[in-house]
Formats: structure tokens, C-alpha cells, sequence
């Protein structure tokens, strides 16, 4: 079964439900109403004829109860009850009520008036039974009736109008429940089918009409949102592997030709031997950290890492430890307040070794390295020459190099790795000109004290 033939069986019955109910409802509220004009009408009847003049007349060897015609309905009856038990009833009766209890503690003084149902012959009638005197002071129950058979008859016809409309209304609910549930449903079908197309086509550009604040448009928005991100992944996937493979040609082609002429000059001077195979070493150098920043990149895409919390000064200072390890003719100046973070230490490391190796690489002999951590923010500052104006803008993209730096080992993915683990901290990356010449990097991490820069 659908889930739109579900929802509508559901709209149905829910509608079904209430129409049952207010059903219901009507049908007591019409018989209390029905029900109470008859007793109504049986209390004005009875107090009309006690407040007259009671008479037991002889008729034709029966005792009768002598009452004018006029008081009378077509479909009531009047009688009296003496403490005997024994009925007296009008000459215009076609039938007699039974004494009943209640009659018989009336007419003996031990109760008031009562309201009960009782038959005569096959017809169902409503009895109003009260206490009355003759002139002697006798007490006699006087019981009017009225048969029930018209009331019967009207909540007959009511209940067939009520059981009509309830159909009625059913077969409504479930035309309603049909265009309800397509028209809301709609977003879903739209949905599934994008799903269907992009799982067919593989074309990521799909998108929904998602308009509106319901659980369904939100839904659409974040499926058009997962869309968009696949989509980007999948462009910066195609993107990387044509960078790695352009960046990856020229190094192999050197490599290999430098190969080749060693395969084939077997006589070649000991001197250009020895200077090829420390160039094929150079170049093997070069592609095994080219291939290590593709798979640092990769890594940082596909595999996020748990963060953790973590005190961004205390990481830098180790960090810049091993920097000046690694260019010990570089003057590493540091300046780290105590700043806490929620991330990733190895990547968050990574970025910053990046922009230190990036500073010192710049850096003179004997230049200075300026490294601040505040506000959530790790500031590094070189005295190089600086770089290009033209260049700024494109200094943190994949494989990007300046014109003055193609002449200096490097891949060109050192500052895109920074961008990336500070994009994926939530964070960002900037580079600017710095006072008297040199270059300010700085990598921002929002943490529990870090502010936006």
C-alpha cells in the first residue's frame, strides 16, 4: 500500500470519525429534545386535569373518570389508579394502562410525581403519573399518557438522515483525502523524482522548487542543499585530479627522460651521471611531496576527523619548535595567548606548519618569523619581499603559484591545505601586505574566546 493511499485512508477514517461522533451527538441531542417536549406536554396535560373537577361517573356497569373530550389528544390517555390497583379510565380510551408499582405507591400517598414508559397493547406510550383528591378526599394516582409512536417515527427518519449524511460525508472525506494528499504529497513526488533522476543521469544539478516554511519544504531545501554540496564535491574532486594530473606531467616526463638518457648512454662521464641521478632523486623528492599534499587534501574532503577541545597557544608552540628545527637560520618571534578550541590538533597543526614553512621559505637568512596567537586567530608574519598585488587573491588556491615562486621548491598546496582545515573548522584564511615589507598570513578558528576577524 502507498503511503498517499495510507494518508488518505487515514483522512478518511479521521473524517469518518467525526462525522460518527457528531452523529451521535445530534441524534441524543434531537431524542432529549423530542423527549422532553412529551414530558412537557404530559405535565401540562395532567396538572390541567387535576386542577378540574374530578368525577367517577357509572357507565354501562364500569366505573369511568368523567373528563371533557377537549383535554384529550388523539394518541392520549387518561385514567385513574385507586390504592386497590384497579384502573379507571376515561369512555373515550381505546385501551388501558397497566397499574404499575409506581402507580400504586402514588395512589397510597408514598410517592410524587413520576415519569415512566409503558405499552399498551403493541404501542410504546409515555406515562406521567401524579397524586390527586376528589371531593371526599380520596387519593388516586392520575396517569396521563402519550403514545410514542409519532416520536418513534421522527427519530426514525432522523437517525436515516444522520446515517446518509455520515456516508455522504465518508465519501467526501475520501475524494478530499485523495486531492489532499496529492497536493501534499507533491513536494515528495517532486523529491523522489529528482532522486530517481540524479541516481539514473548522475547529474548533480538537479534541484526542487522548495518554497514555504512546512516540514516538507524544509525537507526539499535540505535535499537541495546535500545536492549543492555533492555537487561541489564532486566539481573539486574533477577539479583536483585535473590539477594533480597537469602538476604530475611535467615532473614524470623529466623524470622519465632523465631515466631513458641513463638507460641508454651507458658511457656517459662520470660527472653527468652523477648529476642526473641526483636530479631523478631531486624530482622523486618533489612527487613523493606533491603526492602527500593531493593525499593530505583528499583526506581533509572525504575523512573529517573527531575534534576535540584544544589549546591553540600551547599546539603553536610545539609547531614553531620544530620549525626552528627545520630552518635553523630562521628567527622564529613568538607571541601566543592562552586561547581554547573546539577542533582537529593533527590538521589544525598541519595548517600552521604550512604557514610557518611558507614564511620561512621566504625569509632571508637570518630573517625573523613574527607568530601571534589571539582571539581564536594564529598571525604569521614574514620580512620577505612580499607578495604581488596581483597575486594576493589567489595565494591560498590549488596548485596557484607566484611567478616568483616557480623558481623555489614547492607544490603550490602548502596554502590551499591552510584553507581547507580553516574552512572546515568553520573558520578562514587571509594574506595581506604587512608594514615595512614581508607579508601577514593569518588562519582563523572560532573557538569558546575567538572572534571573527
Amino acid at each position: 500500500m502507498s503511503f498517499r493511499t495510507r494518508l488518505t485512508l487515514v483522512a478518511a477514517a479521521a473524517v469518518a470519525l467525526a462525522v460518527i461522533a457528531a452523529s451521535v451527538v445530534v441524534f441524543i441531542v434531537v431524542r432529549n429534545q423530542l423527549s422532553g417536549q412529551v414530558d412537557n406536554a404530559l405535565r401540562s396535560r395532567g396538572e390541567e386535569i387535576r386542577q378540574g373537577h374530578l368525577e367517577i361517573v357509572p357507565f354501562e356497569g364500569h366505573l369511568y373518570l368523567n373528563a371533557p373530550q377537549p383535554l384529550l389528544g388523539a394518541h392520549d390517555y387518561v385514567q385513574l389508579v385507586n390504592s386497590a390497583g384497579t384502573a379507571i379510565p376515561t369512555r373515550y380510551e381505546s385501551g388501558s394502562l397497566p397499574a404499575s408499582k409506581e402507580a400504586l405507591r402514588v395512589a397510597h400517598g408514598l410517592a410524587g410525581s413520576t415519569m415512566s414508559d409503558a405499552k399498551i397493547g403493541e404501542s410504546d406510550v409515555r406515562v406521567f403519573t401524579l397524586p390527586v383528591r376528589d371531593d371526599r378526599g380520596n387519593i388516586y394516582a392520575l396517569q396521563v399518557a402519550r403514545s410514542l409512536e409519532e416520536f418513534n417515527h421522527t427519530l426514525r427518519r432522523v437517525t436515516i438522515f444522520l446515517i446518509l449524511i455520515a456516508a455522504g460525508g465518508i465519501a467526501l472525506a475520501l475524494g478530499l483525502g485523495l486531492v489532499v494528499s496529492r497536493a501534499a504529497l507533491a513536494p515528495v513526488r517532486r523529491l523522489t523524482e529528482a532522486a530517481e533522476t540524479v541516481r539514473e543521469t548522475g547529474d548533480l544539478s538537479q534541484r526542487i522548487d522548495a518554497t514555504g516554511e512546512d516540514e516538507l519544504s524544509r525537507l526539499a531545501a535540505s535535499f537541495n542543499t546535500m545536492l549543492a554540496a555533492l555537487e561541489e564535491a564532486a566539481r573539486s574532486q574533477r577539479q583536483l585530479v585535473s590539477d594533480a594530473s597537469h602538476e604530475l606531467r611535467t615532473p614524470l616526463t623529466s623524470l622519465r627522460t632523465n631515466i631513458e638518457v641513463l638507460a641508454r648512454d651507458r658511457k656517459m662521464p662520470a660527472g653527468e651521471r652523477e648529476k642526473l641521478l641526483t636530479d631523478v632523486v631531486g624530482q622523486l623528492t618533489e612527487m613523493t611531496a606533491l603526492v602527500n599534499e593531493l593525499v593530505e587534501l583528499a583526506r581533509g574532503e572525504t575523512h573529517p576527523a573527531e575534534s576535540e577541545d584544544v589549546r591553540l597557544d600551547l599546539l603553536v608552540s610545539e609547531v614553531v619548535d620544530r620549525a626552528r628545527r627545520d630552518a635553523p637560520d630562521v628567527e622564529f618571534v613568538t607571541d601566543l595567548q592562552p586561547t581554547e578550541l573546539h577542533g582537529v590538533p593533527n590538521t589544525i597543526a598541519r595548517a600552521v606548519s604550512n604557514l610557518l614553512d611558507n614564511a620561512a621559505k621566504w625569509s632571508p637568512p637570518g630573517g625573523k618569523v613574527e607568530v601571534t596567537v589571539r582571539d581564536g586567530r594564529v598571525i604569521v608574519r614574514d620580512h620577505g619581499p612580499g607578495i604581488e598585488e596581483d597575486d594576493l587573491p589567489y595565494v591560498f588556491d590549488r596548485f596557484y603559484r607566484a611567478p616568483a615562486a616557480r623558481r623555489l621548491p614547492g607544490s603550490g598546496l602548502g596554502l590551499a591545505i591552510v584553507k581547507q582545515v580553516a574552512e572546515a573548522h568553520g573558520g578562514g584564511v587571509g594574506a595581506e601586505h604587512a608594514e615595512d615589507g614581508g607579508t601577514r598570513m593569518s588562519l582563523w578558528l572560532p573557538g569558546t574566546d575567538g572572534a571573527a576577524p
